[in-house]
């Protein structure tokens, strides 16, 4: 089936939602224990991280062809690493993420330049999408050359008190339960407003390829 310009547009809508909600569920380090409650509380640092299907991208050579004859460059994103400056007094977390690209091309002959474009998103509680930057990145291809490859960087701040859980909430996730306490079997990362906070002051740092509704579309089904 040939999708139209609208069913894709759809698609590429979906797999963003789809790509977002998959980073979602870590929320930083929560160490549980039956008998004494959170013993160890999440970091207020983002979680770095590829969205779904935004970590790999296809150029092909010929436009509206889709198939492996017609691939001209491929590339993804690899070795995602990230520091946070989580010192005390800090009224601002600044995280840094760094990472490579690996980009291999079908045609070697000549010198080539390739760039690609690339996102950092910073998103809070999941689905809200506080900022966005775009960038580019620069392949370089010698002559005769199938592989090469690039490293990219991004950054966000976040405030502190935002990423910061409130301090009744962080007492009742550390509260020791003892057998026969009226809260002893109540799971408080079950209670809506706790999960409530720690959506709130969860943030994440997506970084992902920008890609067309027609690169995400052919991530998505092939």
């Amino acid at each position: 089936m040939i999708a139209t310009p609208r069913r894709l547009a759809v698609i590429g809508a979906s797999l963003l939602a789809v790509a977002l909600s998959g980073c979602s569920k870590n929320k930083g380090e929560l160490v549980v224990d039956d008998s004494v409650g959170v013993t160890a509380l999440r970091s207020p640092c983002p979680v770095v991280a590829i969205p779904e299907m935004t970590g790999d991208v296809t150029l092909f050579s010929v436009p509206g062809r889709t198939d492996s004859a017609a691939i001209d460059v491929t590339a993804a994103i690899t070795n995602l690493r990230s520091t946070c400056n989580d010192a005390a007094g800090e009224p601002k977390l600044y995280t840094e993420a760094t990472f490579d690209v690996l980009a291999r091309r079908a045609d070697t002959r000549g010198a080539r330049h390739v760039d690609l474009p690339y996102f950092s998103t910073v998103v809070r509680g999941g689905n809200a999408v506080i900022s966005k930057r775009i960038g580019t990145i620069g392949i370089d291809f010698a002559d005769g050359q199938e592989r090469a490859s690039a490293q990219g960087r991004a950054g966000s701040y976040v405030d502190r008190t935002e990423a910061t859980l409130p301090k009744p909430i962080r007492d009742r996730l550390s509260k020791k339960r003892r057998a026969g306490d009226p809260d002893a079997a109540v799971d408080p990362l079950a209670q809506p407003d706790v999960k409530a906070a720690l959506a709130r002051a969860s943030f994440e740092l997506l970084v992902g390829f920008q890609l067309t509704n027609d690169q995400l579309a052919y991530n998505a089904t092939r």
